[in-house]
C-alpha cells in the first residue's frame, strides 16, 4: 500500500487537489523528508497547513464563554512554565545543542514533554535551530529580523514552505532514534492527549468540587488553548526581539543580544548574547545575578541522576575581555 504523503500525481489538472490533500493530511502525519517537495516558492505561506496554527489562536476567544475560575487560571500558567521549561532545557539546550547528557528513556520523556508545547517534533527544532547558528543574521537565517523583520522573525518563517521544510542532515545525531523520528511524524499525538486530559481534568472538577467554578471547556480553553498560544510567543520572542532589544556582552558575528525581560519570560532564553557567545553551556545566565531558571532545574534534575556531565562556561570564555557593551533599545 502506498504511502498517502509519497503518492504521485495522478494527472497534471489534478495538481491543486493533490497539494490541498497533502497540506491536510501534514496535519496529522507529517513528513520532515518531504516537507520541502513544493519549492517553487518556498517563502510563500502555506495557508492550508496553517490553518491548525490559526485555530489555535481563534480558540482563545472562547473564553468569552466558558469564562475563568482561579484553578483555570492557575493551571494554564503551570502548564506555560512546564512547557516553556521543556522547549528550553530539553529541544534547546539538548536536542540543539547537546549540553549534557541522560538516558534514552530519559531522552524520549523529554521529547514528549517538548511535543506538548505543540512546536512541532524534537528532530525538526533542533534541525531549524542549529541552522540558524549556523547562518545567524545573515540572509541564509529564516528568523533573523535584521533581515526579514519582526513578524517574519516571529512566527511567519516557519508558515512558508521553506519553513516546514528541516536540513535532516543537520540533526542526523537525533536520526538514529525511531522514537523521535516517531515524534516528528506525529506531532499532533502528544498535544491532542494533553487537550483531552484538560476536558477530563475540568470535567472531573466539576463532578467532584463544583465549589471551584471550573468545568471541562474552561479548563480546555485556559489550560491548553491560551497557555499554549502564550507559550508560543514567549519562545518567539527569542527569535524576533532578543536580537534587537537589549545588550551586546560579547562581539559576536550577529545581532544577539542579552535581556533581563524576556530571560524572565522564557526561563533563561533571554541572555541570549551569552548563549550565541558560548552556545554548549548548559548555562545561560553566566553571572550570579542573570536568572536562569532553567538551569536551576536542570542542576536538580543532575542531583537526582536523571541528567549528568552539564557543561560549564569555562571563566577564560565567560569573562573573555573582547566585549561589544553596545546597548540596545531596552
Amino acid at each position: 500500500m502506498s504511502d498517502p504523503l509519497t503518492q504521485p500525481e495522478i494527472n497534471p489538472s489534478s495538481r491543486s487537489l493533490n497539494r490541498l490533500w497533502r497540506n491536510l493530511l501534514l496535519w496529522f502525519i507529517a513528513d520532515p523528508a518531504g516537507m520541502g517537495k513544493d519549492d517553487d516558492q518556498p517563502d510563500r505561506i502555506e495557508w492550508t497547513r496553517v490553518i491548525p496554527f490559526v485555530g489555535m489562536h481563534l480558540m482563545c476567544f472562547a473564553v468569552i464563554w466558558v469564562g475563568w475560575s482561579p484553578v483555570a487560571i492557575m493551571v494554564a500558567i503551570i502548564a506555560y512554565l512546564v512547557r516553556m521549561f521543556a522547549i528550553t532545557a530539553f529541544y534547546h539546550r539538548y536536542f540543539s545543542h547537546r549540553t549534557y547528557k541522560t538516558s534514552r528513556i530519559g531522552q524520549f520523556v523529554f521529547g514528549v514533554l517538548g511535543a506538548a508545547a505543540v512546536q512541532r517534533g524534537p528532530v525538526w527544532w533542533a534541525a531549524h535551530h542549529r541552522h540558524h547558528h549556523a547562518h545567524s543574521d545573515e540572509p541564509a537565517d529564516p528568523h533573523s529580523p535584521v533581515q526579514h523583520g519582526f513578524w517574519r522573525a516571529h512566527m511567519g518563517w516557519f508558515l512558508t514552505r521553506k519553513g516546514f521544510a528541516p536540513d535532516l542532515q543537520r540533526v542526523r545525531d537525533l536520526q538514529r532514534f525511531p522514537e523521535l523520528r516517531w515524534l516528528d511524524r506525529f506531532d499532533i499525538a502528544i498535544p491532542v492527549l494533553m487537550a483531552y486530559g484538560m476536558l477530563l481534568l475540568g470535567q472531573y472538577l466539576h463532578s467532584q468540587a463544583p465549589e471551584m467554578g471550573t468545568t471541562g471547556w474552561q479548563m480546555l480553553i485556559w489550560g491548553f488553548f491560551i497557555s499554549t498560544v502564550a507559550c508560543y510567543h514567549g519562545t518567539y520572542t527569542i527569535n524576533s526581539l532578543s536580537h534587537v532589544f537589549g545588550r551586546q556582552r560579547y562581539a559576536t558575528e550577529d545581532d544577539s543580544r542579552n535581556n533581563w525581560l524576556l530571560a524572565l519570560i522564557t526561563l533563561g532564553e533571554g541572555w541570549h548574547n551569552n548563549h550565541h557567545h558560548y552556545p554548549v553551556s548548559t548555562r545561560q545566565g553566566f553571572y550570579w545575578w542573570e536568572v536562569d531558571v532553567t538551569y536551576y532545574l536542570l542542576k536538580c534534575l543532575s542531583w537526582l541522576g536523571i541528567i549528568w556531565d552539564l557543561k560549564p562556561v569555562p571563566l577564560s570564555v565567560r569573562d573573555d575581555h573582547a566585549r561589544a557593551d553596545k546597548p540596545g533599545k531596552l
